[in-house]
């Protein structure tokens, strides 16, 4: 498995860990925007999400349902956005592939109709288009 020296996530410390199986981890995000905010980190380094080999992104499907269950029996919210910033264009900051798992509780923003299509707030609200 391949592990890259000055990456944050490589060398994570899973002491803190939600749900963990072969392939990944899940934990808190450092920098949550709700409540329960968490990501799932594979194992492996790799940058790119699609280029994970295909039974590791179903091992991370698993963690994702894992880590929904967590939130829901600790946090209780209403809903959830499930998020992955694929390259710098998509705002990765981070170049180590991970999906995050938002937790929404209704009140959290004024209208959240139209969900992650905010990132483009002129097009998000296309139902007054």
């Amino acid at each position: 498995m391949h592990h890259d020296s000055d990456c944050i996530f490589c060398h994570m410390d899973r002491s803190k860990a939600l749900a963990e199986n072969q392939s990944g981890f899940v934990v808190y995000d450092a920098f949550p925007v709700t409540n329960g905010h968490s990501i799932i980190i594979p194992n492996q380094h790799e940058q790119d999400y699609f280029m994970l080999p295909s039974h590791i992104r179903r091992d991370l499907d698993e963690l994702l349902i894992l880590a929904k269950e967590h939130l829901d029996a600790f946090y209780g919210p209403d809903g959830y956005n499930i998020g992955i910033n694929n390259g710098i264009a998509a705002g990765q900051t981070v170049m180590h592939a991970h999906i995050h798992l938002i937790p929404r509780y209704f009140g959290d923003t004024d209208d959240p109709r139209g969900g992650i299509r905010w990132m483009f707030p002129k097009r998000a609200n296309y139902f007054k288009l």
